[in-house]
């Protein structure tokens, strides 16, 4: 477990992150203007709102440890990959659901050390629900002001209980289908922002298969959560653990979620994989 965590640190983490997701559902409330960045994703009041909200308060309690925001202004590889650890913030994942206004976006916050995500918080705001986990120690889930440790679920026979397999609301539809056509008798669940990945954690759902582009900032905060409740989020190509800072670009490979390895789903997204190439 990172000693750099410390539960007071938690505690104010805490605070803050609920802090600056009331400023964001005070925007969500309202008509407010949708701008375009040039990757051609959609941009918000909230999301820059939630930004400087998140970085004031790293800078605050954790002074001096670097911080890298989807909506920082771009650091070079040159610099980052000297970070042995720093903050990784995604201010509003999900955008396109608090556009949409259907309260699945998250405020995303994580501690990375030596490439691994070791602590993170997600926020739904909307949902009045937290997911917090430190590698090491504990994970667990705050809903309506009451903590209740999580870890992931033992997966199921498939001939005698469904898996529960739980997928984008946007992105990769064909790849997650051809997934699924080789998976046993299952489930599905669609869900937008890194809910996904703390849905895992929490042992509502089995695997989420992501075979479709994301950053690192998207996912490092829910894969601590993950890690911590006993789950694993891995390169869907080599079966090896995500890790942050590795390389100049910020995107992930596809990867895939899940509580528990078994050679059926292994097999199937071999073959999904397969056929994709």
């Amino acid at each position: 477990m990172t000693a750099f965590v410390t539960n007071e640190l938690r505690a104010r983490l805490l605070e803050g992150v609920h802090a600056a997701g009331r400023e964001v559902l005070a925007i969500y409330a309202q008509d407010f203007a949708v701008e375009t960045k040039d990757d051609a994703s959609p941009l918000t009041e909230a999301d820059m709102v939630s930004h400087h909200a998140l970085v004031a308060l790293l800078e605050k309690w954790a002074p001096g440890v670097p911080v890298l925001s989807e909506e920082s202004g771009e650091i070079p590889f040159e610099t980052r990959q000297g970070w042995e650890r720093y903050w990784l913030i995604d201010p509003l994942d999900g955008t396109k659901e608090f556009i949409n206004k259907n309260g699945e976006f998250t405020l995303n916050v994580a501690l990375v050390e030596e490439g691994v995500p070791v602590f993170g918080i997600v926020h739904a705001p909307v949902l009045q629900i937290t997911w917090v986990g430190q590698v090491g120690g504990e994970a667990f889930k705050i809903a309506q002001g009451i903590y209740a440790n999580i870890q992931v679920r033992e997966l199921p026979d498939p001939d005698v209980a469904p898996w529960k397999v739980v997928g984008s609301r946007r992105h990769g539809a064909a790849e997650f289908e051809a997934f699924c056509a080789e998976l046993p008798n299952h489930e599905r669940v669609s869900m937008g922002s890194s809910i996904k990945l703390c849905l895992v954690a929490e042992g509502a759902a089995d695997l989420y298969p992501r075979l479709a582009p994301t950053c690192e900032w998207d996912t490092a905060a829910a894969q601590a959560v993950v890690s911590a409740a006993g789950g694993e989020v891995l390169d869907a190509h080599t079966l090896e653990p995500l890790r942050c800072n590795q390389q100049d670009s910020v995107l992930n490979p596809w990867f895939i979620v899940c509580g528990q390895r078994d050679e059926l789903w292994e097999s199937a997204l071999s073959a999904s994989l397969s056929r994709k190439l």
